[in-house]
Parts: C-alpha cells; sequence; structure tokens
C-alpha cells in the first residue's frame, strides 16, 4: 500500500496494533467479565483503568491471571482478619516467654472485639503443659475452685474437645510456640508470650487452609471465575477466620467438591473423610451426592466416595480411638449434652417470648434428649424436601445448588450456630447463587453478628447491649440465609435464571460425572418421585463455546 501523504499515514497508524500480535490470538470470550457485567465491579474497576475493552484478548495475562489477583485480595482480607485479633495478642506480664500472656484483662477479648477461641485453649486444654490432647485431662471446677460434679454424680472430667485433625493441629502449633520460647532463651529473638506465637502458628496454617479454598473455589467456578472473589473478599473473614479452627474443614471440603469435578470419586471421598476428622460438617455433602446419584443412576461412583470417606475417617482416627478412647469419644459426647447455642433459632425465641426451652432442670452436662430429637428431626425432615426438589425438578439441580441447601439448613435447624461456622458456606454460597450484591449483602449481615454478640458477652452493666440487639441480628442473618434458599429454589425450577448455566449452554461444572448426564432413577423408585418425562434439553458439547480458563 502506498502512503501519499501524512493523513493517510496517520490513518494506518491508528488501524494497526503499535506492537506486534499475540502468537496464540485465542480469547476466552465466553469468561464471564465482572467489569462489564456488574454495577458493583464496574464501579470497583474504575481505579484500575475500568471495564476491560470490547477488542482485549481474554485469558492472556501472564502474570495478573484471575487467581493472583483473587489470592492477593485473600491475603489482604486475611490480614484484615489478623488486625481484628490484634488487640487481644499484646504480650504482657514479665519472665520469659511461657510466663508471659496475652493482655486479656478487664475482658478486652468483648469490648475491642478480639476474641478468639485459640487464646483461652491454649491454658484450658493443658496445652500451655505441653499434653497430648486425648491422653491428658482435667477435672472441671466452679468459680470457687472446687471440683464439680456432673448430672449422674461422677466427677466432671474433660478432655480435648475437638476432632482428631484439629487436636492434633492444635498440638503441633503449640511444639511449634515452644521450640520459639525455648529458642528466646537462647538467642537475642523478641519474647514473645507462648500464647501468643501459639495463636500467630496457628493462623498461619489457617491462612493458608483459606487461600487454598479460594483456590478450589475458583477452578470450580468454570467460566465465572471471578467469582470466587467473594470468597477471598468476603466480610465474614475479617471477623471469623481466626477465631477458631473451622478454615481447615472448609479447604477439605471445597478440595473434595473439586475432586469430584474432577471425576476422582476416590480422592473426593479421601478429602471427606479428613474434613470430617477435622470439623463434622463436610459429611454433609454426602447427602447431596447421594440423592443426585439417585436421579441419575451413579450410586456407583457415589459409594465409591462414601467409602474412601469412611476408610480415610477410620485410619486418621483408629490411632487415637484404640489408644485413648475416652479422650477421643469427648467430641461426640460434647454435642449430645450441649443445650441450644446463643446464635441458635431456638435461642432467638426464648429470648423475645418466657419460654424456658424443650429440657428445663437439667443437671451439669446431662443431654438435652427432647431437643436433640426436635434438631434430628427437622434437619431430617429438610432433607426429605430436599430429596423432593432433587428427584423431581424440570432440570437436575447443580451439586452445588443441593450441598448449599443442606449445609444451610443443617446450620439453621441445629442447637449451635457458632459464628465461625458461616465460613461454610461461604465458598457454597458463591457457588451456588453467584449473585454478588445478594451475597455481600447476606455476608455484610452475617459479619456484623459478631459486634452485638461481643458487646452483649461485655455486659449491659459494662455498657455493653442488651441481649435483644445480638438475638435480633441473629434472626436478621437467618432469614438473610433462608432468602438465599429460596433463590436457590426458585433458580432450580427455573434453571433460565441461573448465571452459572449460561443461558442453557453449561450444565454443571461442578457437577463431575453428574454433569450432562441423563436422568436414570432407579426402576423402583415410585413416580411421584421421579423426574419429568420431558427434561430440559441439555446442549451438545461442540454447541456450547469453548473456553480457555486462565487460572
Amino acid at each position: 500500500m502506498e502512503v501519499k501523504d501524512g493523513a493517510t499515514q496517520e490513518s494506518l497508524r491508528s488501524t494497526v496494533s503499535p506492537a506486534p500480535l499475540a502468537a496464540d490470538a485465542r480469547s476466552a470470550d465466553d469468561r464471564d467479565l465482572p467489569s462489564r457485567t456488574d454495577v458493583l465491579a464496574r464501579a470497583l474497576s474504575q481505579p484500575f483503568g475500568g471495564p476491560v475493552g470490547r477488542h482485549a484478548l481474554i485469558g492472556r495475562t501472564r502474570f495478573f491471571t484471575p487467581l493472583r489477583v483473587m489470592l492477593v485480595i485473600a491475603v489482604i482480607f486475611l490480614s484484615l482478619g489478623y488486625t481484628s485479633k490484634a488487640a487481644c495478642l499484646v504480650t504482657t506480664g514479665t519472665g520469659t516467654a511461657d510466663q508471659k500472656v496475652a493482655n486479656w484483662q478487664n475482658q478486652r477479648a468483648y469490648y475491642e472485639l478480639c476474641y478468639s477461641d485459640t487464646v483461652p485453649l491454649y491454658t484450658a486444654e493443658l496445652l500451655n503443659l505441653g499434653k497430648f490432647p486425648y491422653k491428658s485431662s482435667w477435672i472441671e471446677k466452679d468459680s470457687e475452685g472446687r471440683p464439680q460434679k456432673q448430672f449422674d454424680g461422677n466427677v466432671a472430667v474433660r478432655y480435648m474437645e475437638y476432632p482428631v485433625i484439629t487436636g492434633i493441629y492444635q498440638y503441633l502449633s503449640m511444639a511449634v510456640a515452644k521450640s520459639y520460647s525455648a529458642l528466646s532463651r537462647l538467642v537475642p529473638v523478641p519474647s514473645i508470650a507462648e500464647v501468643v506465637m501459639f495463636f500467630n502458628i496457628s493462623a498461619f496454617g489457617l491462612a493458608l487452609a483459606w487461600l487454598a479454598t479460594v483456590w478450589a473455589t475458583s477452578q470450580l467456578a468454570g467460566r465465572r471465575i471471578w467469582d470466587a472473589a467473594l470468597v477471598a473478599g468476603s466480610p465474614i473473614v475479617i471477623f471469623q477466620i481466626f477465631t477458631n479452627f473451622d478454615a481447615l474443614a472448609t479447604a477439605f471440603a471445597t478440595g473434595a467438591l473439586l475432586a469430584w469435578a474432577r471425576r476422582r470419586p476416590v480422592l473426593a471421598g479421601a478429602l471427606i473423610g479428613l474434613g470430617v476428622a477435622a470439623k463434622l460438617y463436610p459429611i454433609l455433602l454426602l447427602i447431596p451426592l447421594a440423592l443426585l446419584g439417585l436421579r441419575t443412576g451413579r450410586l456407583r461412583e457415589v459409594g465409591k466416595t462414601a467409602a474412601a470417606a469412611f476408610v480415610t475417617w477410620l485410619v486418621v482416627n483408629l490411632p487415637i480411638m484404640v489408644m485413648f478412647p475416652r479422650g477421643w469419644s469427648e467430641f461426640f459426647r460434647l454435642n449430645a449434652r450441649r443445650g441450644d447455642d446463643m446464635d441458635s433459632l431456638y435461642n432467638v425465641v426464648k429470648s423475645y417470648t418466657n419460654w424456658q426451652g424443650f429440657d428445663t432442670g437439667l443437671g451439669l452436662w446431662e443431654p438435652p434428649t427432647i431437643l436433640n430429637a426436635v434438631v434430628f428431626v427437622l434437619f431430617a425432615t429438610c432433607c426429605v424436601g430436599i430429596g423432593y426438589i432433587v428427584l423431581t425438578a424440570p432440570r437436575r439441580p447443580r451439586l452445588a445448588q443441593v450441598a448449599f441447601l443442606v449445609v444451610a439448613l443443617f446450620l439453621l435447624t441445629n442447637k449451635v450456630w457458632s459464628p465461625q461456622f458461616s465460613l461454610w458456606l461461604v465458598p457454597l454460597a458463591v457457588l451456588a447463587l453467584p449473585h454478588r450484591r445478594v451475597l455481600l449483602a447476606w455476608m455484610t449481615i452475617d459479619a456484623l453478628v459478631w459486634v452485638p454478640r461481643m458487646l452483649f458477652l461485655y455486659g449491659e452493666e459494662n455498657r455493653g447491649l442488651p441481649e435483644q440487639w445480638f438475638t435480633t441480628t441473629v434472626l436478621l442473618r437467618d432469614i438473610a440465609v433462608m432468602a438465599l434458599c429460596a433463590l436457590v429454589i426458585r433458580q432450580i425450577y427455573r434453571p433460565e435464571l441461573d448465571l452459572v448455566r449460561y443461558r442453557g449452554r453449561i450444565d454443571d461444572p461442578s457437577g463431575g460425572v453428574f454433569n450432562r448426564a441423563a436422568d436414570n432413577p432407579p426402576a423402583w423408585l415410585p413416580k411421584w418421585l421421579r423426574p419429568p418425562e420431558k427434561e430440559t434439553p441439555i446442549p451438545p458439547p461442540e454447541e456450547r463455546p469453548a473456553a480457555i480458563l486462565n487460572a
């Protein structure tokens, strides 16, 4: 082409790339781009150059990939989580590191909103003495230091109250903390209270577990990889990530879903077994797997997962179970004898009425048998309802949708909903209902429950808050979770509204063997529990746009 004048030359420059084109010019154009499709994301993108260009090559960034950006976001929120506990991590006292303590004077943990179970557990469970969990025990005492007797007349003896992996995790963190204390007596390093170092070491591992949760969620999200940013930047992380040890189980549970999505049922079962050995809730994932397996006739794979979960759990638990059976079973005894927790719906009802609860006049550690039965019946009823939805919906629900419903209804009907339990829901909610503003509204409400909770525990006589300020926010949190459940059920019955399914072009990115599987329920299933004969058709793979997933 001959260039005759400056105007023509300028026109040519405006239509030709100033740099050589990439060798691979493919573009993941089917990836969801929040800066284009979401009002909130569009506004947040303005300081960084605004929405991605219409002619940009998607999935070609070499360094700032979506996953790396989300891990940076996660590190920021984990840092905020550590900062929220920092006021309770001030070393005080004199002497060596094992003689110093964290400053919790004058109920500081409540009015500074920095409470964490990790700090009091270090002394309460004899970790400060270097005792091995499950082997060592202690006698529960009253406020005057006298041994207490439980309802059956026996002395109240306590053991480590956590499942094996969580208990061993605390023991190993203690061992590292004590090693640092010994080092501080030999070399000039900062002398930090041993309990504070124990918290720091535990928090580091929990942070890694949450980063693993973010990674697994991003892989499960498929073309909507940016949805995992809500896991990385959840407001719940700020207050709850270091309140207890639940991030361990969350990482195992999300990893199990990823293994299932990649059609590795044995690995999925092994991760579920490890999760149950850290916290009981990952066993709930077997319920949605069984229901979807029943609808699709893929129960063989589900059976492999369940068997692997049991074997893994048994292998992890067996040594402690055999050597220290009394200490090993403490976790199960504790859960059987706990009453309705202050964060439960049962306590909300008690707060607003004169109702005394299902079980009254119980002795120390006497199991609330009526409450336990009510909790079991309510959750079982919810599971039956979920099963009916899964088996009869016009189109098979996605695994994440069913898993979210099961875990959410378990928490709503359970007698205990400790604040950190909300972390269980975060990755499941993001995968089940990726509506960012709706999820952020729920997460914000859930996170803010922590403030009136702490101020209520601080005491109204200390200028704290009355009980009903706290129970009102609990009720709002529960209503928000119920609303999420309703939205998920609505999208199950109206799959065209499901953003994950991309207007019907995608089936179930996390479904594994369920993905694109036809309905094939067993012959013995009654007709009223079978899916409609005319199921919503799933397009063949070649009709779906190809995607380049850049993680």
